[in-house]
């Protein structure tokens, strides 16, 4: 039983391996959305209201948005943006 666990074990860790090795564990995430991680202006009171983005009402998420912010108004500008109100509303915010 024992031998057979280890060849199982061993079979699983040779496939997970060859997975990562090739990429196919990749994941899809966009690094200019920094909604997620909030990385650029994480706390509210670091940002500040700058723009909307968008058609009103604006159908995507918020990555939708922060991709729209950045397009439009530029990385280095936009430190936030997500999908606001009761109405959809791209927001996108820069810092104070």
């Amino acid at each position: 039983m024992a031998k057979t666990f280890n060849s199982v074990s061993f079979t699983v860790f040779l496939i997970v391996l060859v997975m990562a090795s090739t990429g196919i564990i990749k994941s899809e995430a966009s690094p200019a959305c920094y909604n997620k991680g909030a990385t650029q202006c994480p706390n509210a009171a670091d940002r500040v209201f700058y723009q909307e983005c968008g058609a009103e009402p604006f159908v995507g998420g918020d990555c939708e948005c922060c991709k729209c912010c950045m397009q439009t108004y530029g990385s280095p500008l936009v430190c936030w943006a997500v999908v606001e109100g009761s109405d959809n509303h791209c927001h996108c915010y820069k810092h104070v």
